[in-house]
């Protein structure tokens, strides 16, 4: 695809998105409330509890600061309101539109997923500003200019894994009359083992090593610890690597589904 057409669906996707002012930010503004109001709930709670000052190498004030953060790059990661959009086109039969430009389908909706994060990736920032004086100081979280810059990388491969992970199950529309349970399953999976409910720290040890290999981690977790200074250069570039290669493996199987997809695609929509 020519980069200044892609540049271009992404400047279009972007300023759509931000034409809707009050829901967008709305939307972030009562959401964000709400995380924080159940997220210190929680772990107040947690804490008060067990008694101690440190749970799964976190302080109150710094497993505070990671739910807050994990919700802001979850929102980045997962890329707004275009989840289902691969789905919806073949069920309407707009998909025909993009088979015959002469374009790559698959870049051209990456390239408005891209679009649509940006303007998430100011609002999160803007929120993480409001936010911040009120979270308290942590022994645990060293959040400093060198992480925030080396998040960034991590939060566009971890949004590329993503959007790569769900094109599948959306894919599945060419043989089912509805997937929307697949996407909202992998949702559910991903946040889980990917540590947008809990660090993972907190959970069993043969399990975090597993998870260290498997995509999940590098999709929340990750990117908020590199944000928060837990995650040392070598590790970062080797979490990259691992977060890249998941991708490539992810791409492989994506390309004979759509394939196999396209030979029944039908053009009719429902």
């Amino acid at each position: 695809m020519n980069p200044a057409l892609f540049l271009h669906l992404m400047s279009i996707e972007s300023r759509r998105l931000l034409s809707y002012r009050v829901d967008f930010w709305l939307t972030m503004v009562v959401s964000l409330i709400v995380q924080v109001i159940v997220v210190w709930a929680l772990w107040t709670a947690v804490f008060a509890e067990s008694g101690r000052d440190i749970v799964g190498g976190w302080d109150l004030h710094g497993i505070l600061a990671y739910g807050i953060f994990v919700f802001l790059m979850g929102r980045i990661v997962r890329g707004g309101d275009l989840q289902m959009e691969v789905a919806t086109e073949i069920y309407d039969g707009s998909l025909s539109r993009y088979l015959i430009y002469p374009c790559n389908y698959g870049l051209t909706k990456y390239a408005q997923q891209l679009g649509n994060i940006f303007p998430d990736i100011l609002q999160s920032f803007l929120m993480a500003l409001i936010v911040l004086p009120f979270m308290g100081t942590s022994t645990t979280v060293d959040l400093n200019f060198t992480g925030i810059l080396m998040s960034l990388p991590s939060l566009l491969c971890a949004h590329l894994l993503f959007y790569i992970m769900g094109l599948i199950p959306q894919m599945v529309a060419f043989w089912a009359d509805n997937v929307w349970s697949l996407s909202v399953m992998m949702r559910m999976v991903t946040m889980l083992l990917g540590g947008g409910a809990l660090p993972l720290s907190l959970f069993p040890e043969p399990l975090q090593t597993l998870l260290a290999w498997m995509p999940f981690r590098y999709l929340f977790e990750f990117p908020t610890l590199v944000l928060l200074g837990k995650v040392g250069l070598e590790e970062w570039i080797t979490g990259l690597a691992i977060c890249l290669a998941w991708c490539v493996v992810f791409l492989l199987l994506t390309i004979p589904v759509w394939r196999r997809g396209t030979l029944r695609y039908t053009g009719v929509g429902i």
